[in-house]
C-alpha cells in the first residue's frame, strides 16, 4: 500500500510544490496544504480581520489559514508522514492537532533560527525528527542538516555569452548596501549586470520614485527596482542571460539558500559571502568566489575563466529526488 504523505508550508517562493511532483512521480498518494495561497473568502471577511488587526491585535486570517489545515487533514484521514516546512508560522495548540492526524510528523526549517525561532515548539517535543538547512543550528539543537535542493533539470552551458556578465534578484534588505558597492565595482569595470530588488516596504518605495533619496544613498544608476513578486519560472530565464550569480546571504546563516543550488542547475559561477560553502564537495573555487560583505572585492580573473562542470556523481547528491528519498526515508 502506497504512504500517505501531506506537505504543509507557505510556499511564498513557490519552492515546495516541487517537493509534491517529486513524491507523486515515485507513485507516493502526496499533496500540498499551500498556506500562501489561502485567501479571504469576500471583502467583508477582509475588513473585519483588518479592524481586527488593528482593535484587537488579532489576525483572523492567520487563524483561519490553521483552521484550514485541520480541515484538509480531517478529509484525507491518517497520514503516513506529515512535513511541515518552517513551523515557526503555525500557534503550538494548531501543531498538537495536526500531530494527532499523522504517524510520523517531521519539520524542514530552510530559514535561520535568528530570523525564525522555534523554542516554543521545541519545548513540546512535537516532532519525531526536526531537518535543518543551517549546519550551526543543528549542531546547537540536535537537528538533522539537510540542504536545500535542485528543483529542476540541469541545464546546458550556452554555447554564446550571455546578456550579463553578472545577476542577482533580492528582496530590498539590509544586504542592499553590499550589492550596491559590488554593483559600483561591476560598472567601473565595464561589465554588463543585471541587479534586480523587490519589495513593498516604504523606504524601498522612497528610494524607487525619490532621486535625491537615491542619491543620497549614492544607489547605483544601473539597478533595478519593483514591487512585483518574481516567479520561479521567469526567475530561471533571468538566469540564463547571466553568467554569474551573486549570493549575500542574511545575517549569521551558515546554510546553503537556493541560490546556490539554482546556480548548481543552470551551470552558471557563484559570488557569495557564506564561508561555509568550502565544506561542500561541490565547492570548486574556479566556479565560487567567496568574498567579504564588508569590503567585497571581485576578482576580474574569477569573471574571465569558465565554467567547470560538476562530476554527475557529486551532482546528483543534491537534486530534489534525492532530497525526497531523504527526508521522507524513501
Amino acid at each position: 500500500m502506497n504512504k500517505k504523505i501531506c506537505l504543509i508550508s507557505f510556499d511564498n517562493w513557490q519552492y515546495d510544490k516541487y517537493i509534491i511532483k517529486s513524491l507523486q512521480h515515485k507513485n507516493i498518494d502526496a499533496y500540498h496544504i499551500n498556506l500562501g495561497s489561502y485567501k479571504h473568502a469576500n471583502l467583508l471577511s477582509r475588513v473585519i480581520n483588518s479592524f481586527s488587526k488593528i482593535f484587537l491585535r488579532i489576525n483572523l486570517k492567520t487563524k483561519k489559514k490553521q483552521e484550514h489545515i485541520l480541515a484538509e487533514l480531517q478529509k484525507n484521514g491518517m497520514h503516513d508522514i506529515i512535513l511541515v516546512i518552517n513551523p515557526d508560522v503555525i500557534e503550538l495548540a494548531y501543531h498538537q492537532q495536526i500531530k494527532q492526524h499523522t504517524k510520523k510528523y517531521i519539520a524542514y526549517l530552510y530559514d535561520s533560527l535568528h530570523r525564525c525561532p522555534v523554542d516554543h515548539l521545541l519545548k513540546a517535543d512535537l516532532f519525531d525528527e526536526i531537518y535543518s538547512f543551517d549546519e550551526e543550528d543543528a549542531k546547537a539543537n540536535n537537528f538533522t542538516k539537510m540542504n536545500n535542493y535542485i528543483y529542476f533539470d540541469k541545464q546546458e552551458i550556452p554555447a554564446e555569452k550571455p546578456k550579463y556578465k553578472a545577476i542577482t534578484v533580492s528582496s530590498f534588505d539590509k544586504r542592499f548596501p553590499v550589492y550596491n558597492a559590488i554593483a559600483n565595482q561591476l560598472e567601473k569595470m565595464q561589465y554588463p549586470f543585471n541587479f534586480i530588488f523587490v519589495s513593498h516596504n516604504m523606504r524601498f518605495k522612497k528610494l524607487k520614485f525619490n532621486s535625491k533619496a537615491a542619491a543620497d544613498l549614492k544607489t547605483n544608476k544601473l539597478l533595478k527596482f519593483q514591487s512585483k513578486k518574481i516567479r520561479l519560472k521567469q526567475l530561471l530565464k533571468l538566469y540564463a542571460e547571466a553568467e554569474v550569480i551573486f549570493d549575500i546571504v542574511q545575517n549569521r546563516q551558515t546554510g546553503l539558500s537556493f541560490r546556490v543550488f539554482e546556480a548548481m542547475g543552470m551551470q552558471k559561477k557563484l559570488i557569495t559571502d557564506n564561508k561555509s560553502i568550502t565544506k561542500y564537495p561541490f565547492y570548486n573555487p574556479q566556479n565560487i568566489l567567496i568574498v567579504d560583505r564588508d569590503n567585497p572585492v571581485i576578482e576580474k580573473d574569477f569573471l574571465e575563466t569558465p565554467y567547470q562542470p560538476i562530476p554527475d556523481e557529486i551532482y546528483n547528491q543534491y537534486t530534489i529526488d534525492t532530497w525526497v528519498n531523504k527526508i521522507f526515508k524513501l
